[in-house]
Formats: C-alpha cells, sequence, structure tokens
C-alpha cells in the first residue's frame, strides 16, 4: 500500500513540463503525481530530470537509462528499475543489448567507455560508496569532464528517486509493469519494495 496515493491528473501548471515523460515513458510517472502535491518540488524535480537527462552526445539517453537502472538495481528500487529499463529501450536499447546488460564487463555489446561508466555508476550508488581511484581512473580514461558531470547526474538523480519511491511505495503503472514482466523478471524482478516483495 502506497504512504500517499497518486494524484489523479497532472497539475495544470505543471502540464508543459510533464509533456517530457510522454517522450521518456509514455505516461506521466505516478512519482510525479504524488510529488505535485507541493508544485514547486514537483517543478524543480521535473527540471532536474530534463537537464541530467538532455542528451549532449556520447553519454547517450539509452546510456543515462542504463546507469539509473544499474543505480536502481544497487538501491533495490524496483519501481525506477522498470521505468529506467523501458525508458532504455524507449531510446534504442535492444533486446540483445538489454539481456547481456547483466555480463556488460564481458559483453562485446558494451564498448570499455560504457564498461567504466557502468563500473562507476554502480559503485557510486552503492551504501557505502565504493568509488575506487581504479573507477575514477577508468572513468576518467573514456570520459571527459563534461560526460563525467552527466553520468554521476545520472546516478544522483536516481538516488533521490530511488528513496523517494521505495519510501512512498510508489504504485507501478501498467506500461511500466509490462516492460518488467516481459523483460525482467527473468532476472529476479518482482513488483514490490525490495526488502518486503510486497506488491505496489
Amino acid at each position: 500500500m502506497p504512504l500517499l496515493t497518486p494524484l489523479d491528473a497532472t497539475d495544470p501548471g505543471l502540464e508543459q513540463l510533464t509533456r517530457f515523460f510522454e517522450t521518456t515513458l509514455g505516461f506521466t510517472p505516478n512519482s510525479v503525481l504524488t510529488m505535485q502535491r507541493r508544485p514547486a518540488i514537483a517543478k524543480a524535480f521535473i527540471e532536474l530530470n530534463r537537464s541530467v537527462m538532455e542528451n549532449h552526445g556520447r553519454v547517450s539517453s539509452e546510456l543515462k537509462r542504463l546507469i539509473g537502472y544499474l543505480a536502481s538495481l544497487t538501491a533495490g528500487c524496483r519501481y525506477c528499475q522498470a521505468h529506467t529499463g523501458l525508458a532504455a529501450m524507449r531510446f534504442g536499447l535492444s533486446d540483445d543489448r538489454l539481456e547481456a546488460l547483466w555480463d556488460y564487463r564481458t559483453s562485446p555489446l558494451y564498448s570499455d567507455a560504457e564498461r567504466a561508466a557502468l563500473d562507476f555508476a554502480l559503485a557510486a550508488s552503492s551504501v557505502p560508496n565504493d568509488v575506487t581511484k581504479e573507477i575514477s581512473e577508468q572513468l576518467r580514461a573514456h570520459w571527459d569532464e563534461g560526460e563525467i558531470i552527466e553520468i554521476l547526474g545520472v546516478v544522483s538523480l536516481f538516488g533521490f528517486l530511488n528513496r523517494w519511491n521505495d519510501s512512498m511505495g510508489t504504485p507501478i503503472e501498467d506500461g511500466a509493469m509490462d516492460f518488467a514482466t516481459k523483460h525482467l523478471q527473468s532476472q529476479g524482478w518482482r513488483p514490490g519494495k525490495h526488502r518486503d516483495g510486497g506488491s505496489t
């Protein structure tokens, strides 16, 4: 049972901003519909999300969603795992690359630069933080300073979202549930909070 039920409709003052999610997910997420009880917080979150996820080049929209997925997997937020996986596929992730994600360190479908970014995402989202000198050096070997800001921006954005959605018990939307059931259940995903497995 969610801590708070998402509101039925988007706040009129946020409608233009929430169109961003029509591209990324195909729907406005329940997290935002819950958050909009304080429209200023919802607005600031959407603007941060748009800025972090904006595609500036090599850190592609697909890779940013995979970084978010691994950060959410590390944190145990199943709601965000479903969302980031769905969004990655909407931005071009193939079934083969999704399947190979579990072995990204050795899969030929992932580049050395992507491996460095994904290793960093896992380490940066761990508690306690597990970013080592070696992980940092590998990241700097493949990505410039602006790109590193983008990568860590995604990890940090999902640090907020993982805590928001798992604490709130945000109910998962049909589109995200359909994606996760089809693509993630074979890897152990199931709906609900990661600690109790209850359905949300």
